[in-house]
């Protein structure tokens, strides 16, 4: 393969895992996801390698716990202030659908509203209610945390790949 070639593919692939990384400040970007395919890609087209197996392996699993950390986080900070399991799946559900319809921050309106509205309903108190969705919006805000720091750590162990590989 030409040298032009190759640092183009290279470059491509850096800018990729970049647009990613910093992707993952829009709630609804999966920038995990992307800095996997960019290391698939990547993968293909150089070849894996033993140490790009692992690596690959590795990434694997990263973008794996990064894919769940929003839905994971946010649950379990709703539920430690006391939501119901009905009520936080039900948010979920509506986050979803709110991204699909109003992206990117359809979701972000729609889950926390819902949340509200179902707690609300469940407790009658539209204090405790709040309290929930609070938890909820904290759960969020630690999942990009997470989401984020493996996206550096996924950046470091491709470019670990790439340039010791």
């Amino acid at each position: 393969m030409p040298i032009w070639l190759e640092t183009t593919i290279i470059i491509l692939t850096v800018l990729t895992m970049l647009i990613g990384l910093f992707g993952l400040i829009i709630p609804i970007f999966p920038g995990n996801v992307v800095m996997w395919l960019a290391a698939l890609v990547y993968g293909l087209v150089f070849g894996f390698g033993t140490l790009g197996g692992i690596v690959f392996a590795i990434l694997t699993v990263l973008m794996l716990i990064a894919a769940a950390a929003d839905n994971v986080l946010m649950g379990a900070k709703a539920r430690e202030k006391g939501a119901d399991w009905g009520s936080i799946i039900l948010a979920l559900i509506a986050g979803v659908i709110g991204t699909i319809i109003f992206p990117p921050i359809g979701g972000l309106i729609a889950a926390p509203l819902v949340l509200c509205w179902m707690e609300r309903q469940r407790l009658g108190d539209a204090d405790e209610a709040k309290v929930v969705v609070k938890a909820l919006l904290t759960g969020w805000g630690l999942a990009f945390i997470v989401r984020f720091g493996i996206g550096v750590i996924m950046l470091a162990l491709w470019g670990i790949w790439a340039f010791f590989g």
